[in-house]
């Protein structure tokens, strides 16, 4: 069978096929202008005063920059995929772990987006719910099979109409709480520690944040696919956690969706946040199909069909356990991410042979043995779960590879 696709699952993606840096920015914005993070800020509204917020965001958002822009470096470098580096790392039959839990994660949060979108929509309409999700369901899944092409195109779209409508929305709640001197005075009626705040920023898209490299790697230069990157994330991220953020101050609803129908703006609503779940959700697809095409050899589309009808399928159920969710990704993901940067830069300096001349390990053991310490770490100290994850895991491999390498 040939093992090379359009979408390069199986191997770099060459340099004719690179995007330039408008393109890659406009996937990246894309990928982070996600409803679920607008969800979670209002989670953060509820339980923070707006200076607090803002703190939380900025610190949050700083460490995910951090770590994505590492990864879409590694990516850009290398034209990899987050599944075909973690061959180096992990080796060939060991990436296979990380692989099958970005895939998992990503069909959730497939899930997650329908969900968010139907749910809302249905209760506004007097519609079924269920209907309406097999429908977006298979609707997005439709879209996704194109690949990269639908990202950019869908990107393009829905990047400015959500930046338009969510700016009037947050807007109009400023002005209904009195003003920007009223947000600074606000005082919630719930209150959130420093740590879960920044768990809940961080740990929101921490598991998107990790497949960085499946984007990333079309970006002609590093440079660009870093700079992207970081722009989206502070941008993006911080857009999108501030709207949730000001309705919830202002009208006591963490679902911006019910914001905005208060508002009035429910036809819009339902078009551009359709739009914005609906980029955000075929990433998803297109990052879970090179997952679990990396483990099975078999297409990358025919798994983007199979996942979609899956998170179609379990979409109340993980919409339902969102929370949940976000604290199993925030210990679970982020130690795939750490153990490649690791790799990278500390353990082979920069330098990895060109993919198609390798000759990988079938395991390397040292990193499956860090990944389930750095998830233990992430559970049982004390702080940020997610940073926990990162660097608890990032320096026991570095400790392990070491010692490995010293007995040899």
């Amino acid at each position: 069978m040939d093992k090379v696709d359009l979408e390069f699952s199986w191997q770099a993606v060459p340099k004719s096929n690179r995007n330039n840096f408008w393109k890659t920015l406009s996937v990246m914005l894309g990928f982070t202008f996600f409803s679920a993070s607008m969800l979670a800020g209002g989670e953060l509204g509820l339980g923070l005063t707006f200076t607090q917020f803002i703190l939380i965001v900025l610190a949050g958002n700083l460490a995910l920059g951090i770590y994505t822009g590492a990864l879409a470096y590694i990516a850009a470098k290398t034209g990899l995929s987050t599944h075909l580096l973690a061959k180096y790392a992990f080796g060939d039959k060991g990436s296979y772990l990380p692989s099958f839990l970005l895939g998992f994660t990503q069909v959730g949060w497939f899930g997650v987006g329908v969900a968010m979108f139907a749910v809302p929509v249905a209760k506004a309409m007097d519609w079924n719910v269920y209907a309406l999700i097999f429908i977006f369901g298979i609707a997005m899944t439709a879209s996704a099979i194109y690949g990269m092409k639908s990202l950019v195109v869908l990107s393009f779209i829905a990047v400015p109409a959500i930046a338009i409508l969510g700016g009037y929305s947050a807007f109009e709640a400023t002005q209904t709480l009195g003003g920007f001197g009223a947000l600074f005075d606000y005082e919630p009626k719930e209150t959130l520690t420093i740590a879960a705040a920044l768990s809940i920023c961080i740990g929101s898209f921490i598991s998107g944040g990790t497949l960085t490299p499946d984007f990333a790697r079309f970006a002609n230069t590093s440079r660009s696919a870093v700079v992207a990157t970081v722009i989206a994330f502070f941008l993006g991220n911080s857009l999108m956690f501030l709207f949730g953020a000001l309705g919830s101050m202002s009208y006591g609803l963490g679902d911006i969706s019910e914001v905005m129908f208060l508002q009035g703006l429910m036809i819009p609503a339902i078009i551009v946040l359709g739009l914005n779940i609906w980029t955000t959700n075929d990433n998803a697809l297109y990052a879970s199909g090179l997952g679990f095409a990396n483990i099975t050899k078999i297409s990358k589309k025919v798994f983007v069909v199979v996942n979609g009808l899956i998170g179609t399928v379990l979409a109340m159920w993980m919409y339902n356990n969102f929370v949940g969710f976000l604290n199993v990704l925030g210990a679970a993901i982020p130690s795939i991410g750490a153990i490649i940067i690791a790799d990278y830069f500390f353990v082979r300096r920069g330098k990895y042979g060109k993919f198609e001349e390798m000759k990988f390990k079938t395991v390397n053991w040292i990193s499956i043995v860090a990944w389930a310490i750095g998830v233990v770490i992430a559970q049982v100290a004390p702080g940020i779960t997610p940073l926990n994850a990162l660097i608890g895991t990032a320096v026991v491999y570095i400790v392990f590879m070491y010692i490995a390498s010293n007995k040899k």
